[in-house]
This record gives structure tokens, sequence and C-alpha cells, in this order.
């Protein structure tokens, strides 16, 4: 059995990384984006994103199953050594190390970068629901995110109210003349 590869993503790969999207959309309070993004706005997120920070796709046997991405955290240059990170897999690939592995290589490229602090920002239950669960918090924290920070009932969505979270992870050393980060397209 071939093993799964992580690679950079590129446009042609949108429509796929779309209909994973389009289920959490859809189907769960994960993101609280209410309407699923068209084609071309979706690939517009994706160039946007592509221009500074690394955006892959895991795939086995061909078949992608899920993507990953990292963003700018607040728009001001003091802040350029952090990032947010999204990660989202096929639903139904849940529970098999395709996370893990793909927000290892996520984490590996931001850190020859630079970048010294991840965030992770999570829509959090205050009591789980068929919509969403604490899952993506204990992944957090399995793969070393601790909790900063909890919003309360900031996100609404199938006409329940969420909280969300912040999650941060430090990866690399703080240095009184910082180097600065380089960013390039991906």
């Amino acid at each position: 059995m071939s093993e799964a590869i992580i690679r950079p993503a590129n446009l042609n790969d949108a429509d796929h990384l779309l209909r994973i999207y389009a289920y959490y959309v859809e189907n769960t309070a994960i993101t609280f984006e209410y309407a699923v993004p068209t084609l071309s706005e979706f690939q517009n997120r994706m160039k946007n994103i592509m221009e500074r920070y690394p955006y892959l796709v895991i795939e086995k046997s061909g078949i992608i199953y899920g993507y990953a991405y990292a963003d700018t955290f607040i728009r001001r240059a003091a802040y350029d050594w952090s990032c947010e990170l999204t990660v989202y897999l096929e639903h139904t690939a849940l529970k098999r190390g395709f996370g893990r592995k793909i927000y290892e290589a996520l984490e590996n490229k931001l850190s020859e970068m630079g970048i010294l602090n991840l965030y992770a920002c999570i829509a959090y239950p205050k009591k789980e629901d068929e919509y969403l669960t604490q899952n993506s918090a204990e992944f957090h924290n399995h793969l070393g995110f601790s909790k900063v920070g909890e919003f309360h009932n900031c996100g609404y969505k199938f006409g329940r109210w969420y909280n969300m979270i912040w999650m941060e992870k430090i990866i690399g050393e703080y240095q009184s003349e910082q180097p600065p980060v380089k960013f390039k397209a991906f």
C-alpha cells in the first residue's frame, strides 16, 4: 500500500479542497462560515495565502485527504513571527494520522521561514453536540498546543451559540535582534 505524501497545493486542487471544506460549512460548526464559497473565491483565498505562506495537501494513492495552511495572525509587521494555522481533512478520513502528518510538515516549513509562534482559532462547544465536539482542541493539545484564551458565545450557527478558543505553540527562540521571516511564494 502506498504511503501518504505531502506536497504544495496548487490552484488545480481547489475544486477538491473546496469539496472537503464544504462538508464542514454545511454540516458542522467547526467553521462559522454559513455559505460555501464559490470556486473562484476559494481560489482567490488560496492565492492570497500562497503569496507568503505554505499551503499543503496530503494525498495517498493520488487521492487528496486533506489540506493545511498558515496565514497572517494579525496584519501588522510586529506580528510577522506569528501565524494562524488551519487544517481540514476529508470527514471520512479522520483518525488515520493524516492531520498529525500534515501539521508536522507545515510546522517544519514555518520553522524554516523563521516563524516562532503558531496559533489556532478553534470553535469550541459549551456542550458537545451533533455539530461540534472538542476533537479539534484535543488534536491541537496532543500536538503540543496549549489553550491561551476563550471567547464566550461569539459564534452563532444552527440556532446555537458556540465559544471560540485560541491555542498556541511556540516553535522558535526569541532573540533581541530577531532575523526577519523569510516570506516567499509557495
